[in-house]
């Protein structure tokens, strides 16, 4: 269980990871929308566990492994709006949130 301090940091993660991306998806993934569905703290808040969901997605894999190859740049933004809030920028690993595709496959097993 996540406490106070890593729930308020991964709400500021999310908001600021949401808008660099926002801001950089046209040079990222070109024709994309990139957005931040959750972002999980380890407790010392090194590490930042961020789920994010493209659309539209023809391959997913590709499409993260883009997106981790610009992780440096990001995370160098993402430093820039919390040095002071921060003491430590944690790291940042991508993972596809694909929490829609398992609702939509559920809702059509029960169709």
């Amino acid at each position: 269980m996540a406490s106070i301090r890593q729930d308020k940091v991964a709400s500021l993660i999310r908001r600021d990871l949401g808008e660099i991306l926002q801001q950089k998806s046209t040079d990222i993934l070109p024709g994309k929308m990139i957005s931040v569905t959750v972002v999980r703290m380890s407790p010392d808040l090194s590490f930042a566990k961020a789920f994010v969901s493209i659309f539209p997605s023809e391959d997913p894999k590709e499409e993260l492994l883009t997106l981790r190859g610009h992780t440096n740049e990001i995370r160098f933004e993402l430093g820039k709006r919390v040095k002071n809030q921060l003491r430590i920028v944690p790291e940042i690993g991508f993972m596809i949130d694909d929490s829609l595709d398992y609702a939509e496959r559920i809702n059509e097993l029960l169709s």
